[in-house]
């Protein structure tokens, strides 16, 4: 069983050829299903294969609300989960686990809030997004989190760990807030008739930061809603990436600029070597072209 795992993109380092079509021959007659809520052009060649439940992220905001108990019916048992390790993933797996019932009341909009950013998710999907969030390469976490979510939350000791990496969220946040105060506002002037950026004005704003002197030791959502919070688009660069996020319902559509086939239409991670190019396509000035894409 795959959730949430979306098709790969040109702007992973592989693509679909190189790493999501040897994950599925690998599978062969092993894979159940596969659930996902992320863009892909692909997605249309699975269309008439049962296993495959794919969607947009315009449709599906997040995966868990299309793991349904009629699904889980008709799929039958599975032996191994294989899921994202963000709260929508690790959610999506235990409201599988609990046969589509969800872990908890409100949980599928919970994970909505939480991987599209729009309005305000629970304290209890706080506690579990600070702590993944903390400890993102912490197989024994996601583990943790998955039983306890698909038991009902029944075990008040459970909590006990996930709290305590959550806590240590609180240092990455600081950090992330102090990096954030160095953000430069570009004006933006597209040009004509884009229709990736047909969610846009005329003109407007795009936030910019370089973080690479503190790679791995900031939070990069923070960052990007810090700088949502200066412009329609936030732009982060680190020693090899360029990470480009704008409001779920901005209308602006990264994949389509970028000739990307697949993830999400708001947030695109590509190679850092491109910055000059998606300067360009956002409509930046020439001068501040030159500048950033001299930095270091």
């Amino acid at each position: 069983m795959v959730l949430d795992v979306a098709f790969a993109s040109e702007a992973s380092g592989g693509g679909f050829e190189k790493i999501t079509r040897p994950f599925i021959d690998g599978l062969g007659s092993r894979l159940a299903a596969w659930v996902d809520h992320h863009d892909h052009v692909l997605h249309a060649n699975y269309a008439q294969d049962p296993r495959f439940v794919l969607a947009t992220k315009a449709e599906h905001g997040a995966c868990p609300e299309m793991v349904t108990r009629e699904l889980v019916g008709r799929v039958g048992p599975v032996d191994t989960i294989v899921c994202h390790t963000d709260f929508d993933g690790l959610c999506s797996a235990a409201k599988w686990i609990r046969e589509g019932a969800e872990p908890y009341p409100h949980a599928d909009d919970d994970a909505r809030a939480v991987d599209t950013r729009i309005g305000v998710p629970s304290a209890t999907a706080q506690r579990f997004d600070r702590a993944i969030r903390a400890h993102p390469r912490d197989h024994a976490l996601f583990g943790l989190i998955v039983r306890h979510l698909a038991e009902g939350l029944r075990d008040g000791a459970m909590w006990e760990p996930i709290d305590a990496a959550a806590s240590e969220f609180g240092v990455q946040e600081s950090a992330s807030r102090a990096i954030a105060q160095r953000y430069a506002v570009l004006e933006l002037h597209p040009p004509p008739a884009t229709p990736s950026l047909a969610g846009t004005h005329e003109a407007y704003r795009l936030a910019i930061l370089d973080a690479s002197a503190e790679h791995g030791r900031y939070d990069k959502t923070f960052l990007l809603l810090a700088g949502q919070e200066r412009a329609t688009i936030a732009v982060v660069l680190d020693r090899d990436t360029l990470t480009l996020a704008t409001k779920f319902d901005s209308g602006i559509n990264f994949l389509a600029l970028l000739a990307l086939s697949g993830g999400m239409p708001t947030l695109v991670s590509v190679q850092r070597e491109r910055l000059t190019e998606v300067l360009q396509k956002l409509g930046a000035d020439p001068t501040d072209i030159t500048r950033w894409a001299s930095t270091p």
